[in-house]
């Protein structure tokens, strides 16, 4: 793949991991306002609903593992919440058609997340997060959390939900690593958007 198409790829996935993170950390401001001292109690069946009601639109990972089909990922973006990070529709400021198609997840941390979307180095539960290293450092990384990450409320914008698929993610998950990063490839084979 060319580098243009690599760039191309990574800005598009950094712009989804964008607005998956905002879409999470407001989401969480809003919950802790209506508290407000109070216990709330959400079934996850409620909370699931509610989060698929923002979804603007739907896309998807075919993952592959050493050169063997792993999975589908299905996430919802929620473009309503975050619509610079999932609104765009693929295409850049260079008006080029943007994806992760054959991009990789390079970083893996069991009970914690996956991470792909690194065309620039290669070296970088449900929630579709955008990878940064502090304010205003978002890239085209992004990770999809395997399981709650309260911690990072505040410090990443999320733009999305896995809506199925989590049997892949989780399969990524297991994958063995050295220094976090997998031993064996995976790849998104093939990404696209779904119709609502």
């Amino acid at each position: 793949m060319s580098t243009k198409r690599r760039i191309i790829s990574a800005v598009i996935l950094w712009v989804l991991f964008l607005f998956l993170t905002l879409v999470f950390l407001l989401s969480n401001l809003s919950e802790n306002k209506a508290t407000s001292g109070e216990t709330q109690i959400k079934s996850e069946t409620h909370e699931e609903e509610t989060d698929l009601e923002e979804v603007t639109h739907k896309v998807y990972f075919n993952i592959t593992i050493g050169q063997r089909h792993a999975g589908r990922i299905v996430m919802g973006l929620f473009g309503k919440t975050v619509p610079k990070t999932a609104g765009e529709k693929g295409i850049g400021t260079s008006k080029k058609r943007l994806h992760y198609k054959y991009s990789t997840f390079h970083r893996v941390i069991r009970s914690f997340m996956i991470q792909g979307g690194d065309f620039t180095h290669g070296d970088g539960r449900g929630i579709l997060s955008m990878a940064n290293s502090g304010p205003d450092s978002n890239g085209s990384q992004f990770f999809i959390t395997t399981v709650k990450t309260s911690w990072l409320d505040g410090h990443h914008v999320v733009f999305g939900k896995v809506i199925s698929g989590m049997e892949a993610v989780l399969r990524i998950e297991n994958e063995d690593t050295e220094n976090d990063v997998p031993l064996r490839k995976v790849v998104i084979s093939d990404s696209g958007e779904l119709p609502l």
